[in-house]
Formats: structure tokens, C-alpha cells, sequence
């Protein structure tokens, strides 16, 4: 087995581990997070219904979402449209990732931008 395969399958590993625990509903959707090695998404969804009420991403506002920079850019985003539909409590879902770097600057910029996690 290569050694990109095994450090996907730990980071999938990693994130049904934390999913069994984060679950978003209407009351507290979920804040998902990902990011691959140019960009960054951030979605809010409701499990019960499984629909997406906000999303943002530096694909969708047109900025480099490989720094820190950029990651804030779509945390203040994804609070604003968050709001828009009246959504002002979240559970972040970091998909498996460490709270660090990117993942925790767009959660910061959320939080200035008005969520509670």
C-alpha cells in the first residue's frame, strides 16, 4: 500500500471518528470544513433534512484559500450568510483535520463574524 493511500485512510478514519459525535440539526447545524491544498469550503447543513443552508469558498469569492488570509476571508463569509438564514449557533466539523493553521483561522473569523460553536 502507498504511503498517500495510508494517509488518506487515516485522515478518513479520523473523520467517521469525529462525525459519530457531530451531528448538526435545526437548532445547531453543522459548520463543515474543507480544505484541499489550493482552497477552502465551508458549508452549514442540517442532517435532519440534509440540505446545506450556506456555503462559501475561496472558489466562489474568487481569492487564494491555500493561506491563512484567504481562510478568514470565507469564515467571515459563511457568518454572514449564516445569518442571513437566521442560523446563529453551529457545531464545527474540522473533518477529521487538526485545529490548526487554516482550519482554526476560519473558525476564529466565524466567530468574530458572529456564530456560537
Amino acid at each position: 500500500m502507498s504511503r498517500d493511500h495510508q494517509k488518506w485512510e487515516r485522515l478518513a478514519r479520523r473523520k467517521l471518528r469525529s462525525r459519530r459525535h457531530v451531528a448538526g440539526d435545526a437548532e445547531r447545524p453543522r459548520l463543515s470544513v474543507y480544505r484541499s491544498l489550493k482552497h477552502i469550503y465551508a458549508q452549514v447543513i442540517d442532517d435532519s433534512t440534509g440540505r446545506t443552508l450556506a456555503s462559501a469558498s475561496s472558489v466562489a469569492l474568487k481569492i487564494n484559500g491555500g493561506n491563512i488570509e484567504g481562510a478568514k476571508l470565507v469564515g467571515k463569509a459563511v457568518a454572514e450568510r449564516a445569518q442571513a438564514v437566521s442560523v446563529k449557533q453551529v457545531r464545527f466539523d474540522r473533518a477529521g483535520r487538526r485545529y490548526h493553521g487554516r482550519i482554526k483561522a476560519l473558525a476564529d473569523a466565524a466567530r468574530e463574524g458572529g456564530l456560537q460553536f
